[in-house]
């Protein structure tokens, strides 16, 4: 049986995909790959990405109706970052852009919760080194993330493990 070794894309559908995309843009610095069918689906990548597009926007017009909360569907998509201070920059993008929803330690990995100008929400993440997760490795926590702390403890400068 094959199996799936990641995310390849996440394609949304959004009720102006050209709001959409400069949201994207500005938040993770997405670029803009392809506009097709007159601008209604924009095609975006991450700045060092290898898919073609890590992103599609599809918009259904003003007037499409939002799912109701609790309905059932996705929840949200997960974006990682490759480091720490990546995150902590993110988090200052996301709180200027009014994004910012939350934020939470879950052990093996940091996490900052956002919405995007539907309402979509997302998750973007950085993920502890495997040999750190300890205690961690087979539960889901939950806990206030201090991101000025984990900075200290896991930038650049810094040997955590």
């Amino acid at each position: 049986m094959g199996r799936v070794s990641n995310l390849n894309h996440a394609v949304l559908y959004v009720s102006d995909a050209a709001r959409s995309a400069e949201f994207y843009g500005r938040a993770f610095g997405f670029e803009v790959v392809a506009r097709e069918f007159g601008g209604s689906a924009i095609f975006m990548r991450a700045k060092d990405g290898q898919n073609h597009h890590d992103l599609g926007l599809f918009a259904v017009g003003a007037d499409a109706p939002r799912p109701p909360s609790g309905s059932t569907g996705l929840y949200h998509l997960a974006w990682e970052v490759q480091t720490i201070e990546d995150l902590a920059e993110i988090a200052s993008t996301l709180s200027e852009a009014r994004a910012l929803g939350g934020a939470s330690d879950h052990g093996v990995s940091k996490s900052l919760y956002g919405i995007d100008p539907d309402g979509i929400e997302f998750e973007v993440m950085w993920r502890v080194p495997r040999e750190a997760w300890g205690e961690y490795a087979d539960k889901a926590a939950i806990a206030p993330l201090d991101l000025d702390a984990e900075v200290r403890r896991w930038g650049a400068q810094s040997v955590a493990v």
